[in-house]
C-alpha cells in the first residue's frame, strides 16, 4: 500500500550534530535542536519529526536547503558531501560504469584507482556514515521503555515509538552495512555508548557483519508488514532486502558463503506480493513513487521541498552536457530529461555500450554522435577530463510517466526517488545464489525470475531456456542495475575489480586499463580519524 511520502518530501526539524572533521568527533557530539534533547523527547509528537531527520540524513546535507549550514564540515561545496552522492561516487567511479570529467580533488583518483587516506570523497563518505550512526543512536536512546514510562507516554504513543525505534535501527544498520562494504574495519558505537564516554574501539569486518545481521533479525517483526508503511519508510521487506545483500556478499566480507541464507530472505520478499514494473523507464522518472509494486525501499527527493546538489539531482545533472548557444540541444535535453542543461560530469565507458542488444529497452544510453544537434564523434575515452568522450547515460529522467515535468519550475532540482532495493535486484540475487550452490531455491524458479526480467527488457520478445553463466549474470546485473550504486560491490564479488584480466579505460591509471592492487577492494580509513583515534589501525596495504 502506498500512503504519504515522508520527509524529505514533507519537512525536517532543526537537528544537527555540529561540524565535525572525524568519526570520533561526530560520535562525541551532542545534537543541537535549539532546545535540549530531553525537552525534545519529552513530547511523543516530536518523535515523528526527528524520525524524518533520520531518513533525511540520506537525502539532505544541512538545514537551509542545497547549501548553507551543512551537517558536516568538509571544506568543500556542501553538495559534494550528500550521502548518496558520496556513495555513488565510491561505487561507480572506480568501475567501468562511470567516468567523471571533473578535476575536483579526489575525483580523478576514484576514476583511476589511485586513492589514499586523504581522498576527500573517502573522508566525506566516512563522515556521512558516522553522522548518520550518531543521529540514529541519539534517537534510539530516547526510545527506551524506561524513558517512555518516566515521561508518562500513553500506550498508543509507546507503540508508535517502538515502530519508529525499529526503523531507526534499520537505518543505522544500513549505514553500518555501507561501512562493512566500503571500509571493512571501523568503530562500532551504539546508543549505549553516550557522547564523551570514551574513544571508540575498532571492530573488524566479522564483528560488524554479526552486529548488522543480529540487529536486522531482531527488528524484523517489530516493523510493519511489507507495503503497509508510508512510502519512503522501512518495513519488513526492507530488512529482508538488506539481509539478502549482506548474505550475498558474505564470502567477501567474512570468508563464509551464505547463499542459502540469501535465498531464504529473497523468498520472503518474492512471496510478499511485489511485482516488476511493466515499463523499466518508469522506475527512474520524476514520479517513480508510483512504482512501489517493485521498489522495496527508496530515498525520497522533491524538487521543491528537499533541495540538494546531491541525490538524483546530482545524478541527472552530472550526466548532461551543455553546448553553449546550442538551443536545439537544450530543447532536446529539456524534452527528454526534464532539465534544460547540465554539469558536463559523468558518463559511462564504451564497454557499457557493448552490454546491450539494440532491442533491449534498458538501453538508456547514447553515444554523443547519436544525439540531435551534436557534431561530436565519440566512443573511446582518450582523456577522462573531456566530457564529450564515452557514453551518455540517460536512465534517470525528471519527467513523469505522463510527460510532465517535476515539481521544481526552474528545472533545477529533481523529484526522482533513489531506489535502494527493488524486486529485479532481489530476483538477480536469488538467481546468483542458486547458481553458486545455495539451498532452499530451485533452478526452475531461478529461470522463471530470469525470464521475467528478460521479458520486460525485451517486451516479451525473448524467453531464455537456461540460466546464465556467472559471467553472463554479471553482465545482466550491469544492464539491469546500471548506475544504481552496486557495481563496485558486484565486481569485487565476481573477482573482477582488481584483476588485470578484466579492464576498462583508465583502470589502474592506464589509458587501456591495468590491474589494481588487491588492497583497493577496501577503502582506507581517513587520516583524520587515525590521528584523532589512537585505537584505529589502517586497512592493510595503505600507509597511515
Amino acid at each position: 500500500m502506498k500512503n504519504l511520502i515522508i520527509a524529505p518530501k514533507l519537512f525536517l526539524i532543526l537537528l544537527i550534530l555540529g561540524s565535525n572533521t572525524s568519526c570520533f568527533d561526530a560520535l562525541n557530539l551532542e545534537p543541537r535542536y535549539g532546545i535540549n534533547s530531553t525537552s525534545v523527547y519529552s513530547e511523543p509528537k516530536n518523535y515523528y519529526n526527528v524520525l524524518a531527520k533520520l531518513y533525511g540524513g540520506y537525502s539532505l546535507t544541512g538545514q537551509n536547503g542545497p547549501a548553507g549550514n551543512p551537517d558536516v564540515t568538509i571544506g568543500r561545496d556542501e553538495g559534494f558531501s550528500q550521502y548518496l552522492r558520496c556513495h555513488w561516487n565510491m561505487q561507480e567511479l572506480p568501475t567501468e560504469e562511470a567516468v567523471c570529467a571533473w578535476t575536483d580533488p579526489g575525483i580523478p583518483e576514484l576514476n583511476t584507482g589511485e586513492w589514499n587516506s586523504q581522498n576527500s570523497f573517502v573522508n566525506m563518505m566516512y563522515s556521512r556514515i558516522f553522522f548518520q550512526v550518531a543521529i540514529c543512536n541519539e534517537f534510539i536512546y530516547y526510545c527506551s521503555e524506561d524513558w517512555m514510562s518516566e515521561k508518562g507516554f500513553s500506550e498508543t504513543d509507546k507503540a508508535k515509538i517502538r515502530t519508529y525505534k525499529a526503523e531507526a535501527r534499520f537505518l543505522r544498520a544500513l549505514s553500518y552495512y555501507h561501512a562493512i562494504d566500503l571500509f571493512g574495519n571501523v568503530p562500532l558505537v551504539t546508543e549505549e555508548q553516550r557522547p564523551g564516554s570514551g574513544i571508540p574501539i575498532q571492530s573488524n569486518r566479522s564483528q560488524l557483519f554479526n552486529y548488522v545481521e543480529t540487529e536486522l533479525k531482531e527488528i524484523e517483526n517489530q516493523l510493519l508488514s511489507p507495503r503497509t508503511n508510508e512510502y519512503g519508510r522501512a518495513d519488513r521487506a526492507a530488512v529482508w532486502a538488506l539481509l539478502s545483500r549482506l548474505y550475498l556478499n558474505a564470502n567477501v566480507y567474512i570468508n563464509q558463503p551464505k547463499y542459502t541464507e540469501c535465498i531464504s530472505y529473497c523468498n520472503k520478499i518474492i512471496n510478499a506480493g511485489y511485482t516488476l514494473e511493466e515499463n523499466y523507464e518508469y522506475l527512474f522518472r520524476a514520479d517513480n513513487h508510483r512504482c512501489s509494486n517493485e521498489i522495496i525501499f527508496a530515498i525520497n527527493f522533491d524538487g521543491l521541498r528537499s533541495k540538494t546538489w546531491g541525490g538524483t539531482t546530482f545524478l541527472l545533472s552530472s550526466s548532461i552536457g551543455t553546448t553553449g548557444t546550442d538551443t536545439a540541444f537544450q530543447s532536446y535535453v529539456l524534452r527528454k530529461r526534464g532539465f534544460p542543461s547540465g554539469w558536463n560530469g559523468n558518463r559511462a565507458t564504451p564497454r557499457v555500450w557493448s552490454w546491450y542488444d539494440t532491442s533491449d529497452t534498458r538501453r538508456l544510453i547514447d553515444t554523443f554522435g547519436n544525439r540531435p544537434a551534436m557534431s561530436l564523434v565519440i566512443d573511446t575515452i582518450t582523456d577522462s577530463k573531456l566530457f564529450n568522450k564515452g557514453v551518455i547515460v540517460r536512465k534517470f529522467c525528471n519527467i513523469t510517466q505522463n510527460g510532465g515535468f517535476g515539481n521544481d519550475g526552474s528545472r533545477t532540482h529533481a523529484d526522482i526517488d533513489w531506489p535502494i532495493f527493488r524486486l529485479a535486484d532481489v530476483y538477480l540475487m536469488y538467481i546468483e545464489s542458486v547458481i553458486r550452490g545455495g539451498n532452499g531455491g530451485s533452478n526452475s524458479d531461478a529461470l522463471t525470475y530470469y525470464q521475467n526480467i528478460q521479458r520486460r527488457a525485451f517486451k516479451n520478445n525473448v524467453s531464455p531456456v537456461a540460466l546464465p553463466s556467472l559471467d553472463d549474470l554479471l553482465l545482466e546485473r550491469g544492464r539491469e542495475l546500471l548506475w544504481e550504486s552496486v557495481r563496485r560491490t558486484d565486481l569485487i564479488r565476481f573477482d573482477k575489480f582488481t584483476t588485470g584480466t578484466y579492464t576498462w579505460e583508465f583502470k589502474g591509471g592506464q589509458k587501456d586499463g591495468a590491474a589494481l592492487p588487491d588492497h583497493l577492494n577496501l577503502y582506507p580509513l581517513p587520516i583524520s580519524d587515525l590521528i584523532a583515534n589512537p585505537n584505529l589501525v589502517q586497512n592493510q596495504g595503505y600507509p597511515r
